[in-house]
């Protein structure tokens, strides 16, 4: 199977990473410096797992894709996805599918209208990574999976054939008949870590010794569960009680990435993550206009985003 996975990141670079060193016939589909820097210092993980470094990396500019590939693994950041869309666009065929690992829902239509409905999975990945000083991918727990599968829940060959490549790479891997829905329960899991972490400038732990702060955050994620029960996806009891199991552990050191990004002055997801669902709350008439957490969290980072523009 060939497979190019858009971008060299923390994300990108680990799937598409492990999967190369098993073998499988991966390039990188990056930027000019991003090019030089893999092929001076290849690519290096850095896990609980151990070191892994993989030279001769594969990598094309966009400009030089020769031809289809039978695989698109897409990890852009949400505001970086049209983009990425215009980047990798010669390298889809009739027969491409194209794998994102975005949080949220507002991709699939984007990436649907672009490339047609058919061709698109949807996906959901779990890691926690990122880039040191020297762009090595830093993996901070042991935890890596990918979980895909149809958009209409229908079992496709082209499902255990994209599921056995993933595999060489030694990270889980799961085909779902349910991917929507568990996209939905990612997506409420990671505005309330965000939007309270963002809000607050403040792990799980801190916020939850702060006064009223546990109270936040309970209101965060039953607003934002909410809404996805309102477009037909209420969490299932298993994932409500893991979510309320992390999100309310006392002393948690746990903090959502779009906290960092703002501490770091980066750009974030706010729009993709915390505005898109609160305009699909309120979509729904019955959330009325009851006080939105979800709101006064989206307000907090767009006004940094102000902030940062200036």
């Amino acid at each position: 199977m060939r497979i190019l996975v858009v971008g060299a990141g923390a994300v990108g670079g680990y799937f598409g990473g492990r999967m190369a060193l098993a073998g499988q016939d991966v390039t990188f589909l990056v930027r000019e410096a991003r090019a030089n820097e893999l092929a001076e210092n290849g690519l290096v993980i850095k896990s609980p797992k151990g070191e892994a470094r993989l030279s001769n990396v594969k990598t094309v500019l966009s400009a030089r894709i020769d031809g289809p590939y039978d695989l698109v693994l897409l990890s852009c950041k949400a505001y970086d996805l049209e983009a990425a869309m215009d980047s990798f666009a010669p390298a889809v065929g009739p027969a491409t599918t194209i794998l994102p690992m975005l949080n949220g829902m507002r991709h699939l239509d984007v990436l649907g209208e672009r490339f047609g409905k058919e061709n698109i999975l949807g996906g959901v990945c779990l890691i926690a990574a990122t880039l040191d000083a020297s762009k090595a991918i830093v993996q901070m727990t042991d935890m890596h999976a990918i979980v895909f599968g149809e958009l209409d829940g229908a079992a496709r060959p082209r499902g255990d054939a994209i599921a056995a490549a993933l595999r060489t790479g030694g990270f889980d891997v799961d085909v779902t008949d349910a991917i929507v829905q568990q996209m939905w329960e990612k997506w409420v899991f990671l505005a309330t870590l965000a939007g309270s972490t963002c809000l607050f400038r403040a792990s799980v732990g801190a916020i939850l010794g702060a006064p009223g702060g546990e109270a936040a955050m309970r209101a965060l994620f039953d607003e934002c569960a909410a809404v996805a029960a309102s477009h037909g996806h209420a969490m299932r009891a298993p994932f409500e009680q893991r979510s309320r199991t992390m999100l309310f552990a006392p002393g948690s050191a746990l903090t959502a990435s779009m906290l960092r990004d703002i501490e770091n002055g980066l750009r974030t997801e706010g729009d993709h993550v915390l505005g898109d669902l609160l305009a699909r709350r309120k979509q729904d008439r019955a959330a009325g206009a009851t006080p939105s957490m979800l709101e006064l969290a989206y307000t907090h980072v767009k006004a940094y985003e102000a902030r940062h523009a200036r």
